[in-house]
Protein backbone atom coordinates (compact mmCIF):
# COMPACT_ATOMS: atom_id res chain seq x y z
CA UNK A 1 0.00 0.00 0.00
CA UNK A 2 1.19 3.50 -0.77
CA UNK A 3 1.83 6.24 1.81
CA UNK A 4 -0.08 9.53 1.69
CA UNK A 5 2.02 12.67 1.99
CA UNK A 6 0.56 16.07 2.85
CA UNK A 7 1.42 19.27 1.03
CA UNK A 8 3.89 21.24 3.12
CA UNK A 9 2.20 24.43 1.98
CA UNK A 10 -0.94 23.48 3.88
CA UNK A 11 0.81 24.22 7.17
CA UNK A 12 2.18 27.40 8.71
CA UNK A 13 5.69 28.09 9.92
CA UNK A 14 9.18 26.87 9.09
CA UNK A 15 9.87 23.28 8.12
CA UNK A 16 10.01 21.85 11.68
CA UNK A 17 6.62 23.40 12.47
CA UNK A 18 5.18 22.03 9.24
CA UNK A 19 6.43 18.55 10.15
CA UNK A 20 4.74 18.68 13.56
CA UNK A 21 1.52 20.08 12.07
CA UNK A 22 1.35 17.33 9.45
CA UNK A 23 1.71 14.70 12.13
CA UNK A 24 -0.91 16.39 14.31
CA UNK A 25 -3.30 16.25 11.35
CA UNK A 26 -2.84 12.52 10.84
CA UNK A 27 -0.09 12.33 8.20
CA UNK A 28 3.10 10.31 8.53
CA UNK A 29 4.68 12.19 5.62
CA UNK A 30 4.69 15.60 3.99
CA UNK A 31 6.47 17.18 1.07
CA UNK A 32 8.61 20.31 1.34
CA UNK A 33 10.39 20.58 -1.99
CA UNK A 34 12.67 23.54 -1.32
CA UNK A 35 15.55 22.75 1.04
CA UNK A 36 18.03 25.59 0.34
CA UNK A 37 16.87 27.83 3.19
CA UNK A 38 15.77 25.02 5.48
CA UNK A 39 17.35 24.45 8.89
CA UNK A 40 18.29 20.87 8.09
CA UNK A 41 19.32 19.90 11.62
CA UNK A 42 16.15 21.29 13.23
CA UNK A 43 13.98 19.71 10.55
CA UNK A 44 15.71 16.35 10.92
CA UNK A 45 15.13 16.54 14.67
CA UNK A 46 11.42 17.25 14.14
CA UNK A 47 11.15 14.32 11.74
CA UNK A 48 12.79 12.00 14.26
CA UNK A 49 10.65 13.34 17.10
CA UNK A 50 7.39 12.77 15.21
CA UNK A 51 8.28 9.66 13.24
CA UNK A 52 7.45 11.59 10.08
CA UNK A 53 9.20 11.63 6.70
CA UNK A 54 9.62 14.20 3.96
CA UNK A 55 8.59 12.42 0.78
CA UNK A 56 10.81 14.33 -1.68
CA UNK A 57 12.92 17.42 -2.19
CA UNK A 58 13.69 19.35 -5.37
CA UNK A 59 17.08 19.53 -7.04
CA UNK A 60 18.55 22.91 -6.11
CA UNK A 61 21.91 24.63 -5.75
CA UNK A 62 22.98 27.32 -3.33
CA UNK A 63 25.19 28.68 -6.13
CA UNK A 64 23.08 31.24 -8.03
CA UNK A 65 24.78 30.59 -11.38
CA UNK A 66 24.27 26.84 -11.15
CA UNK A 67 20.67 27.32 -10.03
CA UNK A 68 20.02 29.49 -13.08
CA UNK A 69 21.44 26.82 -15.37
CA UNK A 70 19.20 24.04 -14.02
CA UNK A 71 16.04 26.17 -13.83
CA UNK A 72 13.24 25.60 -16.34
CA UNK A 73 14.27 28.75 -18.20
CA UNK A 74 17.38 26.75 -19.19
CA UNK A 75 17.71 23.19 -17.88
CA UNK A 76 19.18 19.86 -18.91
CA UNK A 77 18.00 20.12 -22.52
CA UNK A 78 21.18 22.22 -22.76
CA UNK A 79 24.55 20.45 -22.59
CA UNK A 80 26.10 23.44 -20.83
CA UNK A 81 23.79 22.81 -17.86
CA UNK A 82 24.93 19.24 -17.27
CA UNK A 83 27.84 19.99 -14.95
CA UNK A 84 25.66 22.35 -12.94
CA UNK A 85 23.04 19.58 -12.82
CA UNK A 86 25.59 17.10 -11.47
CA UNK A 87 26.87 19.60 -8.91
CA UNK A 88 23.37 20.61 -7.80
CA UNK A 89 22.38 16.99 -7.52
CA UNK A 90 25.37 16.41 -5.26
CA UNK A 91 24.30 19.31 -3.04
CA UNK A 92 20.73 18.07 -2.96
CA UNK A 93 21.84 14.53 -2.18
CA UNK A 94 23.63 15.78 0.94
CA UNK A 95 20.42 17.53 2.04
CA UNK A 96 18.45 14.37 1.31
CA UNK A 97 20.80 12.32 3.45
CA UNK A 98 20.50 14.82 6.31
CA UNK A 99 16.70 14.59 6.14
CA UNK A 100 16.50 10.87 5.33
CA UNK A 101 14.70 11.71 2.08
CA UNK A 102 14.69 9.07 -0.67
CA UNK A 103 13.44 11.03 -3.70
CA UNK A 104 14.87 14.03 -5.56
CA UNK A 105 12.60 15.75 -8.10
CA UNK A 106 14.17 16.91 -11.36
CA UNK A 107 12.79 18.70 -14.41
CA UNK A 108 14.02 19.12 -17.97
CA UNK A 109 13.81 22.83 -18.68
CA UNK A 110 11.86 24.50 -21.45
CA UNK A 111 11.85 23.35 -25.06
CA UNK A 112 14.47 24.93 -27.30
CA UNK A 113 13.74 26.33 -30.75
CA UNK A 114 17.30 26.10 -32.08
CA UNK A 115 17.63 22.29 -32.12
CA UNK A 116 15.34 19.30 -32.69
CA UNK A 117 13.23 17.65 -30.02
CA UNK A 118 15.23 14.49 -30.62
CA UNK A 119 18.45 16.26 -29.70
CA UNK A 120 16.88 17.67 -26.54
CA UNK A 121 15.50 14.24 -25.64
CA UNK A 122 19.02 12.84 -25.94
CA UNK A 123 20.40 15.63 -23.76
CA UNK A 124 17.91 14.75 -21.02
CA UNK A 125 18.90 11.08 -21.21
CA UNK A 126 22.58 11.99 -21.02
CA UNK A 127 22.07 14.25 -17.99
CA UNK A 128 20.03 11.63 -16.15
CA UNK A 129 22.70 9.00 -16.73
CA UNK A 130 25.20 11.38 -15.15
CA UNK A 131 22.76 11.99 -12.32
CA UNK A 132 22.30 8.27 -11.73
CA UNK A 133 26.04 8.00 -11.13
CA UNK A 134 25.79 10.73 -8.48
CA UNK A 135 23.07 9.00 -6.45
CA UNK A 136 24.15 5.39 -7.08
CA UNK A 137 24.31 3.37 -3.87
CA UNK A 138 22.84 6.18 -1.74
CA UNK A 139 19.31 4.82 -1.49
CA UNK A 140 18.07 8.06 -3.04
CA UNK A 141 16.31 8.05 -6.42
CA UNK A 142 15.84 10.72 -9.07
CA UNK A 143 12.25 11.24 -10.21
CA UNK A 144 11.68 13.05 -13.51
CA UNK A 145 8.52 15.13 -13.84
CA UNK A 146 6.52 15.87 -16.99
CA UNK A 147 4.42 19.04 -16.65
CA UNK A 148 1.41 20.49 -18.44
CA UNK A 149 1.98 23.34 -20.89
CA UNK A 150 -1.67 24.34 -21.34
CA UNK A 151 -2.23 25.95 -17.94
CA UNK A 152 0.87 26.15 -15.76
CA UNK A 153 4.18 25.64 -17.58
CA UNK A 154 4.01 27.04 -21.11
CA UNK A 155 7.08 26.07 -23.11
CA UNK A 156 8.21 23.18 -20.91
CA UNK A 157 9.91 20.35 -22.83
CA UNK A 158 8.57 17.15 -21.28
CA UNK A 159 4.78 16.73 -21.39
CA UNK A 160 3.62 13.19 -22.15
CA UNK A 161 3.81 10.00 -20.13
CA UNK A 162 4.97 8.13 -23.23
CA UNK A 163 8.04 10.29 -23.82
CA UNK A 164 8.89 10.32 -20.13
CA UNK A 165 8.74 6.52 -20.07
CA UNK A 166 10.90 6.37 -23.19
CA UNK A 167 13.52 8.54 -21.49
CA UNK A 168 13.49 6.41 -18.35
CA UNK A 169 13.91 3.23 -20.39
CA UNK A 170 16.81 4.75 -22.33
CA UNK A 171 18.53 5.85 -19.13
CA UNK A 172 18.03 2.28 -17.91
CA UNK A 173 19.15 2.90 -14.35
CA UNK A 174 17.18 1.78 -11.28
CA UNK A 175 17.90 5.13 -9.62
CA UNK A 176 15.88 7.11 -12.21
CA UNK A 177 12.08 6.92 -12.40
CA UNK A 178 8.96 8.90 -13.31
CA UNK A 179 7.22 11.43 -11.11
CA UNK A 180 3.61 11.04 -12.28
CA UNK A 181 1.59 14.13 -11.38
CA UNK A 182 -2.08 13.30 -11.88
CA UNK A 183 -3.06 16.98 -12.12
CA UNK A 184 -0.55 17.71 -14.87
CA UNK A 185 -1.25 14.54 -16.83
CA UNK A 186 -5.02 14.99 -16.65
CA UNK A 187 -4.59 18.35 -18.36
CA UNK A 188 -1.99 17.13 -20.85
CA UNK A 189 -3.48 13.84 -21.98
CA UNK A 190 -6.11 12.39 -19.63
CA UNK A 191 -6.28 8.58 -19.57
CA UNK A 192 -4.79 8.82 -16.10
CA UNK A 193 -5.56 5.41 -14.62
CA UNK A 194 -4.42 3.53 -17.72
CA UNK A 195 -1.21 5.56 -17.92
CA UNK A 196 -0.42 4.90 -14.27
CA UNK A 197 -1.13 1.18 -14.44
CA UNK A 198 0.72 0.69 -17.73
CA UNK A 199 3.84 2.43 -16.42
CA UNK A 200 3.71 1.42 -12.76
CA UNK A 201 7.11 -0.29 -13.01
CA UNK A 202 8.67 3.03 -14.04
CA UNK A 203 6.85 5.29 -11.56
CA UNK A 204 8.78 6.24 -8.44
CA UNK A 205 6.63 9.07 -7.08
CA UNK A 206 3.07 10.36 -7.51
CA UNK A 207 1.61 13.85 -7.06
CA UNK A 208 -2.12 14.57 -6.94
CA UNK A 209 -4.37 17.60 -7.21
CA UNK A 210 -7.76 18.11 -8.83
CA UNK A 211 -8.52 19.84 -12.11
CA UNK A 212 -9.47 22.58 -12.73
CA UNK A 213 -8.07 24.68 -9.91
CA UNK A 214 -5.28 22.45 -8.58
CA UNK A 215 -6.93 22.13 -5.20
CA UNK A 216 -7.59 19.04 -3.11
CA UNK A 217 -9.23 15.94 -4.62
CA UNK A 218 -13.00 16.29 -4.69
CA UNK A 219 -12.98 19.86 -5.96
CA UNK A 220 -12.73 19.05 -9.66
CA UNK A 221 -13.35 16.49 -12.37
CA UNK A 222 -11.08 13.61 -11.33
CA UNK A 223 -12.56 10.59 -9.53
CA UNK A 224 -9.76 10.21 -7.03
CA UNK A 225 -11.23 7.28 -5.17
CA UNK A 226 -10.97 5.30 -8.42
CA UNK A 227 -7.46 6.63 -9.06
CA UNK A 228 -6.33 5.59 -5.58
CA UNK A 229 -7.95 2.18 -5.98
CA UNK A 230 -6.04 1.67 -9.23
CA UNK A 231 -2.74 2.77 -7.70
CA UNK A 232 -3.19 0.40 -4.78
CA UNK A 233 -4.27 -2.50 -7.00
CA UNK A 234 -1.22 -1.97 -9.22
CA UNK A 235 0.98 -2.63 -6.19
CA UNK A 236 2.55 0.82 -5.90
CA UNK A 237 4.16 1.23 -2.47
CA UNK A 238 5.71 4.69 -2.74
CA UNK A 239 4.38 8.11 -1.79
CA UNK A 240 1.21 9.72 -3.10
CA UNK A 241 1.60 13.42 -2.42
CA UNK A 242 -1.06 16.13 -2.24
CA UNK A 243 0.73 18.70 -4.41
CA UNK A 244 -2.14 21.17 -4.43
CA UNK A 245 -3.94 23.96 -2.66
CA UNK A 246 -6.99 23.57 -0.46
CA UNK A 247 -10.44 25.13 -0.32
CA UNK A 248 -11.34 24.42 3.31
CA UNK A 249 -9.57 24.76 6.64
CA UNK A 250 -6.49 22.56 6.82
CA UNK A 251 -7.75 20.17 9.55
CA UNK A 252 -10.95 19.54 7.59
CA UNK A 253 -9.08 18.93 4.34
CA UNK A 254 -6.62 16.57 6.02
CA UNK A 255 -9.45 14.45 7.44
CA UNK A 256 -11.18 14.29 4.06
CA UNK A 257 -8.00 13.33 2.22
CA UNK A 258 -7.15 10.56 4.68
CA UNK A 259 -10.71 9.25 4.35
CA UNK A 260 -10.26 8.89 0.58
CA UNK A 261 -8.02 5.86 1.07
CA UNK A 262 -9.91 4.14 3.87
CA UNK A 263 -10.57 0.51 3.08
CA UNK A 264 -8.11 0.24 0.19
Amino acid sequence: MFTLSACGGWFEGAAPEKVRAAKANGFDALEILSWKDMDLAATAAALKETGTTISAILIQSKDAEKQALIANTHGIVWADAHQAFVDALGETLEAAKALNVTKIVVTTGNERSDVSRGYQHDMVVKALKLGADVVKGSGVDIVLEPLNILVNHAGYFLVTTAETAEIIREVDRPEVKILFDVYHQQISEGNVIRNIVNHIDLIGHIHVGDNPGRNEPGTGEINYRKVFEAIAKAGYEGYVVFECGHTEETPIVCKKMLALVEGL
